[in-house]
């Protein structure tokens, strides 16, 4: 056998299309390649094992939601590695830590959060097609991580410590933040690293007054409430909360249920950590012994005591006389060869610092630059301090100093946001900026700072809480933080700053939103770790924040809260304490909004302001599609003529412009290209297509063309449209009305002034006077219970409503013309008025009647009021017991149909048939029969008949067998 295996190889070498058979391959043809069985495998063939992965699980539910905690599968050579789940979204979060001695005074805790595509099961739309940098939402998370977790590490533990988690899977209805804290948390519990955990990470929501724990990404949009709370078993280590104006009775409310929520986390973690944890390793820790702090002490308690008892110092010549103070006690040490305190000086002499701050608080209730603890500094509110942009401000409090600027822009420029949850755009952005210069120092500017972007993020989310909705205000709206000046609380001075600027940009806020900081400085008892004695402090300086407890950010309107952020520096706070600084926060919240609001109260006008034009336009998307043009070079076009900039949307074209003047200029463009809605009395440019015998065809309003009657070119007689207009002249045309084709009729004469001495009988009347037209529908679109204006031989104008310019002639109902009477003067007898017949259809079939004669007939001072009594004569006899020959409202558009009778007067003889007048200035057509042309004169009237109508529109009519005709001086005449 051994020696057929080898001949096989052989072969299969010699001849490489023999290798399928030889490798025990099916051939192609007989199917699917697969192994085939045979009996020559050598039986000591080493076969790979099963590896067995040991892992361990945890689940437990929380808020509805079940939650599960897995370890030992995936990351096995991490320190600690762990992988959360809730529903179909899952973060791995693992915990490293550096091995050799910490030769730093400082705990470098780097935290690196990271949403790849592949977790949303798509590919990034960059042009390496992979991940770059951190997203801004990246760095929030990475904080929203490093934030709970930084305080509970061991004092003088240095060693560096690299957290990073990472979404493995997203099914979008789950944010991935909270769920990476407390993966992050598990994980370093299972780690060798010394750690005071665990805690507890939960998110809140409100929806209509009712609590949520863990709430989907739907619930968020609905939430009026987004609150962030971590936790211990029985402290609260870090706040973050967006809100829509809460009021400080319900956010404790919230804070109190949130607490309990949270600490469900804590059982599943430790009872993790007992099946699958290290032990903690011996860290060498960084302290200083208690001979070294008592030495320093002596040397520097009282110089640095007399520093902060003296309110005169300022941030700068405070820091001088401190350094000086340190200076002098390194002397000392150097004479005394010290070598050991000198390695540790600069942190004995901050913990000095403390000390003395602390202690003058507490007994003293004075605070380093001499204010009460529920004091404000004095602050400096100033409104469009740089007039040529969109909105700007200057904020004071105390030496802190910020310069907000407010830029305006199209809904185009909204931010594109590539995250796994989330809205995909972002409408309103706030930068904010902590240049160097601000502290007196030298630096370097470089990327995307995490806390900038932190900074940012919370005054953003404090002022969005006021803005417009995006229906009533769809700009994009960008504001920029420069800090010009910091000694403490520069995200609420942004806040401040942010609120008018916006006013001052003519954004319509409900109302201003300011933000304060409040500290907590407290006495530990050293035994128990307990909390003693406290002071809450308000509107906390730079080393106030430095040498305290806590930074507790506070910012919201008058009705209540818009956000916080809490960052504490010990292991845990008492709730309790957390909630009674809320009240201190309101009042001087307060404060300062009487400040701001004194400065500015109300939105500017854009009027008197120089702000950007904004325009939104809306046209059919073909429309759209033809402005656009290939490619969109059109659109690039007009932009870079302009300097403007248009974003196109569904249906509606977006403008911003520098001013009116580009504004007017890119308008004056797109009504070119375009159009836009074609109004009665709207006056339009157009260009002369083509001239006929009838008059002339115009091009106007991005490609539509309308019809200028002869009668329409002067207010003299016009013998030849050719000398009055020519092919390719351009003209101002106003828009009178459609005809019942739907074509567009013009006018050039209403646009020309009238020549002196010569007056319209329509002019003179006062009460013809209509009001603003509205935009053109067809007659399609008219709804059956919409009232629609009546026509006349000269025009129809079919509108939306009723409303039009004042056209030639005007028809009226009978109760205008009796205002008419009234205003000419004209007095009719009452004997001969019509009275009002009980059958309701014949009364309107009078009025209409009325309206038709008394406005087709001229009248003079002399015979005026005999032809008023000629009309009321005729009526009265026509409606006397329902006798007579019955009078026809005039034709409509609308009224015209298939087997409509029609008494129509002969317009013209043509050789094949008639044009008929059928009223209303409607035309009809009449074909002769096969016998040819019968004895017809102009002007003769025939009772008619529609049978239908052609593909133009033109009704076809036909004869009504009658006996008797009636003639053009309305004597009956036999037909033969």
């Amino acid at each position: 056998m051994a020696m057929s295996l080898l001949a096989t190889r052989a072969r299969a070498k010699a001849y490489p299309l023999l290798t399928w058979r030889a490798l025990k391959f099916r051939t192609i043809c007989s199917g699917p390649a697969g192994v085939a069985s045979s009996d020559l495998d050598p039986p000591d063939s080493p076969l790979a094992g099963n590896k067995v992965l040991e892992t361990f699980k945890e689940e437990f539910e929380i808020g509805s939601r079940v939650i599960t905690l897995e370890t030992g599968k995936i990351a096995r050579f991490a320190n600690g590695a762990v992988v959360l789940g809730m529903d179909e979204t899952k973060v791995l979060s693992t915990v490293t830590s550096s091995k050799g001695d910490a030769v730093r005074d400082f705990l470098p805790l780097t935290v690196d959060y990271q949403e790849k595509q592949f977790a949303q099961g798509v590919i990034p739309n960059t042009f390496m097609r992979r991940e770059g940098a951190p997203k801004e939402r990246e760095l929030l998370c990475g904080r929203l991580i490093d934030r709970p977790i930084r305080p509970l590490f061991p004092a003088g533990f240095y060693h560096e410590v690299q957290v990073m988690a990472s979404v493995l899977s997203s099914d979008a209805k789950q944010d991935p933040d909270v769920m990476a804290a407390n993966a992050t948390s598990a994980a370093l519990m299972l780690s060798d690293i010394p750690w005071n955990g665990p805690i507890g990470v939960v998110r809140i929501g409100r929806i209509c007054g009712q609590f949520i724990v863990n709430p989907t990404m739907d619930e968020l949009s609905l939430s009026d409430l987004n609150l962030v709370y971590a936790c211990t078993r029985d402290k609260t280590l870090m706040i973050d909360v967006q809100a829509r104006e809460i009021s400080e009775k319900d956010l404790e409310a919230g804070l109190r249920l949130a607490h309990p929520e949270a600490v469900k986390y804590l059982e599943p973690q430790v009872r993790l950590a007992a099946k699958a944890g290290k032990q903690k390793k011996e860290y060498t820790l960084s302290m200083v012994s208690d001979t070294t702090l008592e030495k320093v002490s002596n040397l520097a308690s009282a110089p640095i005591e007399a520093v902060f008892t003296d309110p005169s110092y300022g941030k700068f010549e405070r820091g001088e006389a401190l350094d000086k103070i340190a200076q002098d006690v390194r002397q000392t040490l150097e004479q005394e060869c010290d070598e050991e305190s000198l390695k540790v000086l600069p942190k004995v002499v901050d913990t000095v610092r403390k000390r003395v701050v602390r202690k003058r608080i507490i007994e003293e209730g004075f605070r380093v630059d001499g204010r009460h603890l529920d004091a404000v500094r004095p602050i400096y509110c100033e409104a469009g301090n740089l007039p040529i942009l969109h909105g700007s401000s200057l904020f004071n409090r105390g030496d802190t100093q910020v310069l907000c600027t407010v830029t305006l822009g199209s809904p185009a420029d909204a931010q594109r946001l590539e995250s796994l949850v989330g809205p995909p755009t972002k409408r309103f952005m706030l930068h904010y900026s902590f240049p160097p210069f601000c502290i007196n120092e030298v630096g370097k500017r470089g990327g995307l700072n995490r806390r900038e972007v932190g900074h940012g993020t919370l005054a953003e989310k404090a002022l969005l809480a006021v803005l417009p909705p995006e229906d009533d205000f769809p700009y994009t709206v960008r504001i920029n933080s420069e800090v010009m000046a910091s000694d403490g609380s520069t995200s609420m001075a942004t806040v401040c700053g942010g609120s008018m600027a916006l006013m001052d940009a003519g954004i319509p806020l409900r109302e201003h939103v300011a933000g304060v900081s409040v500290g907590l400085v407290s006495e530990v008892d050293s035994e128990t770790g307990e909390i003693k004695d406290y002071r809450v402090l308000t509107d906390i300086l730079g080393l106030e924040d430095h040498l305290g407890d806590m930074d507790f950010k506070i910012a919201g309107t008058r009705k209540g809260v818009t956000a916080i952020q809490l960052d504490i520096k010990p292991a845990g706070i008492p709730l309790d304490i957390i909630c009674e600084c809320l009240e201190p926060a309101r009042k001087g919240r307060v404060q300062i909004l009487d400040h701001m609001e004194q400065e500015i109260s109300a939105p500017r006008t854009q009027d008197d302001r120089t702000a950007p034009r904004l325009a939104t336009l809306k046209f059919s998307n073909d429309a759209i599609r033809r402005f656009v043009g290939p490619l969109g070079a059109l659109k690039r076009k007009i932009e870079e003529e302009t300097g403007a900039r248009i974003s196109v949307g569904d249906r509606t074209l977006t403008i911003i412009a520098k001013n009116q003047a580009v504004m007017d200029k890119v308008q004056e463009k797109i009504d070119f290209i375009i159009g836009r809605e074609i109004e009665v009395g709207g006056i339009y440019k157009g260009i002369v297509t083509s001239v006929k015998e009838y008059g002339a065809f115009v091009e106007f309003n991005g490609g539509q063309q309308g019809l200028l009657h002869i009668s329409e070119l002067s207010h003299e007689p016009v013998s030849r449209v050719s000398d009055v207009v020519s092919v390719g002249q351009k003209l101002s045309l106003m828009c009178i009305g459609q005809d019942v084709r739907g074509n567009i009729k013009l006018s050039l004469k209403a646009t020309l002034p009238r020549p002196s001495g010569k007056v319209d009988d329509v002019a003179e009347e006062p009460n013809l006077v209509r009001k603003a037209p509205d935009i053109w529908a067809s007659v399609g679109d008219i709804s059956n219970g919409e009232e629609h204006q009546k026509t006349t031989k000269e025009e129809l104008s079919v509108s939306k409503s009723s409303a039009s310019s004042s056209p030639t002639v005007v028809i009226r109902s009978a109760a205008e013309c009796d205002e008419e009477e009234k205003s000419a003067g004209f007095v009719q007898n009452t004997k001969g008025t019509p009275k009002r017949s009980g059958n309701s259809k014949v009364d309107n079939k009078l009025k209409s009647t009325f309206s038709s004669l008394f406005r087709s007939t001229i009248f003079s001072e002399d015979d005026g009021e005999g032809k008023c009594d000629f009309v009321s004569e005729a009526l009265t006899k026509n409606n006397q017991n329902g006798k007579g020959t019955p009078i026809e409202p005039p034709m409509t558009a609308e009224s015209l149909k298939i087997g409509t009778e029609v008494t129509a007067t002969i317009h013209q003889i043509r050789t094949r048939g008639l044009v008929l007048d059928l009223g209303g200035g409607i035309r009809g057509m009449y074909r002769f029969d096969d016998n040819g042309e019968e004895a017809y004169e102009l002007g003769q009237e025939l009772r008619v008949k529609c049978s239908s109508f052609t593909t133009k529109g033109i009704p076809v009519m036909s004869l009504e067998p009658q006996e008797t005709e009636i003639s053009r001086n309305g004597v009956k005449e036999s037909k033969d």
